[in-house]
């Protein structure tokens, strides 16, 4: 017999429970992957390029017997079952919205023809969804949800032997093919190596380079202290349970930061799953009348890093040189755009899931909603950074700052934080600021107060 093994967020060969399911009872396999307009069309050239340099790894992994296939899946599902003789599909389960709406079709579809769904693992060291407290009800902050996410946790199931090559075979869509090649080549950043064995590599060196220090440096954007994991985590080239299974016994304080970073992860997703709407609107109902302004210069200014804030510039030409910003960055970012700019957080949101090589909608947006106030933060709307007491503390000596902004690069120290203190400070072309940032936090402050004493209706999102 004939399986389906319908790939996703799980672009691997290894640690992979669905392909174990797949195999059970020596089952032929056909791996599978559907490029679905809906899905590709939207997500950027970054994403693109990423995903199509998965893929082409991904085929090596299965000994290029991965099949491609482009159309909505729904449609593609039913005619390939039919090609192939096959009698179940086996995917890995899916917890965000748009996922799961497009499984469900798919589900439906195949079911009213007699075919199996089997859904086996998530892309999740614990499935959203089922961390609850003792009512039964979602939990509502991270601490609370970290301690008992860690006692939901359990040891990885056994995995697939690499050894399995009972391969089934379908021809992938030429157009399939060509537009893995034009997504690779006009890739707008230079793109990392893609696949599992890279991902194992970079997890291996971080366990033996960086692992000891991480919870001190990890904040650094000057210093190489994190695994940079993430884009192979977005598309499942390597799974948490993976990672976590192999930290060193003992525990400590790098391990316990490490952890947290990851329960980050599982966190938003659950907060997505159990809240669908806030995807892309707010999530607290009690900001929903916040005002906000509107303005593409500023915007404009924000996205191309000409702010004349010289952290905030230098992650925004990171994330456009390479597709990925240090996460401290990210925060910073942001804060400076909601809080200083007051822009709303959805547009700006889309902007990174467009350069983000990592790009994953649940861990992007609820981090968005976090800086911004409107999402998980308990008291959301204290926290505004200030760009300057920030890069002093994290950027100490303005390197990360000279690496990714030119026009600074003869100020030496931490005085690159602050060009308008020095004599010439501007004499090679970098931007004034476009606001004062004592001003806009009190302006942000009084916003945030107003929202929250306002009875007026929530404005339309």
């Amino acid at each position: 017999m004939t399986t389906i093994l319908w790939l996703r967020r799980d672009l691997r060969r290894g640690h992979h429970p669905a392909l174990t399911a797949a195999v059970a009872g020596d089952q032929r396999v056909l791996p599978l992957f559907v490029i679905d307009p809906a899905l590709w069309d939207t997500c950027g050239p970054v994403r693109r390029g990423w995903l199509a340099a998965t893929l082409r790894a991904t085929d090596s992994a299965y000994d290029g017997r991965l099949c491609l296939r482009i159309g909505d899946p729904a449609d593609v599902l039913p005619r390939l079952v039919r090609e192939v003789g096959a009698s179940a599909v086996h995917v890995t389960g899916e917890s965000t919205p748009w996922g799961a709406r497009r499984d469900r079709r798919a589900r439906d579809v195949l079911r009213r023809q007699g075919i199996g769904w089997v859904a086996t693992g998530t892309p999740y060291a614990v499935t959203p969804g089922t961390v609850r407290n003792q009512s039964g009800a979602p939990y509502q902050v991270f601490g609370a949800f970290a301690r008992a996410w860690r006692l939901a946790l359990t040891a990885p199931a056994d995995t697939l032997a690499d050894g399995w090559h009972h391969w089934a075979e379908a021809a992938s869509d030429p157009a399939a093919t060509t537009m893995l090649d034009h997504a690779i080549d006009h890739c707008p950043v230079a793109l990392p190596e893609a696949g599992e064995h890279a991902a194992e590599r970079r997890w291996r060196t971080f366990l033996r380079d960086r692992l000891d220090g991480y919870a001190g440096n990890r904040d650094r954007p000057d210093l190489a202290g994190t695994s940079q994991l993430s884009p192979w985590l977005k598309v499942g080239a390597i799974h948490p349970a993976q990672l976590l299974a192999d930290l060193p016994e003992g525990g400590g304080p790098d391990i316990e930061r490490l952890v947290d970073e990851l329960v980050w992860r599982e966190f938003y997703a659950d907060v997505l799953h159990h809240n669908p709407h806030s995807a892309w609107h707010d999530l607290r109902p009690a900001l929903r009348s916040l005002a906000y302004d509107d303005s593409s210069d500023a915007l404009t200014a924000w996205q191309t890093g000409h702010t004349g804030y010289p952290i905030v510039d230098a992650g925004m030409r990171q994330l456009a040189a390479t597709g990925w910003m240090h996460n401290r960055i990210r925060m910073l970012t942001a804060s400076f755009l909601t809080k200083d700019l007051h822009v709303w957080w959805p547009a700006d949101a889309r902007f990174f899931l467009q350069q983000l090589l990592d790009a994953d909608i649940a861990s992007n947006n609820q981090g968005w909603q976090w800086v911004a106030g409107t999402g998980t933060d308990p008291a959301p709307y204290f926290r505004v950074f200030n760009p300057v007491t920030q890069a002093k503390r994290f950027d100490p000596q303005g390197d990360y700052v000279r690496r990714w902004i030119p026009e600074l690069a003869h100020l030496g120290g931490p005085q690159v934080h602050e060009p308008w203190r020095v004599a010439d400070g501007y004499a090679h072309g970098y931007p004034e600021r476009i606001v004062d940032h004592a001003v806009e936090r009190r302006e942000a402050l009084a916003r945030y107060d107003a929202a929250r004493r306002s009875t007026n209706p929530p404005r339309q999102q």
